[in-house]
């Protein structure tokens, strides 16, 4: 029996990675809020999100999806945008 994986598994395993990367934002983010008894969205939301939405774009490439490419750059700027705001409101305080 043949055990080694062909490219294209490589890449479902690369899929499935960026999309268990997109759950956990979510399930950080509703885990904080229990915690906390109101909505938040705590750092690790935004590291998720952009860990996620980059693996699923090199993965959107590969497969040549545009629609889940451009989906998948635009979310990438919020992301970014995101984190660059809460490092400087901690810079701040």
């Amino acid at each position: 029996m043949d055990l080694r994986l062909n490219i294209e598994t490589y890449w479902l395993i690369l899929g499935f990675l960026g999309q268990i990367l997109f759950f956990l934002r979510f399930f950080v983010q509703w885990l904080a809020s229990e915690k906390e008894k109101k909505s938040v969205i705590p750092l690790s939301f935004w590291l998720f999100s952009l860990s996620g939405g980059i693996v699923l774009l090199v993965y959107a490439i590969h497969i040549k999806n545009p629609v889940f490419v451009a989906g998948q750059s635009c979310g990438i700027f919020i992301y970014i945008r995101n984190l660059l705001l809460l490092s400087k409101r901690n810079k701040n305080q």
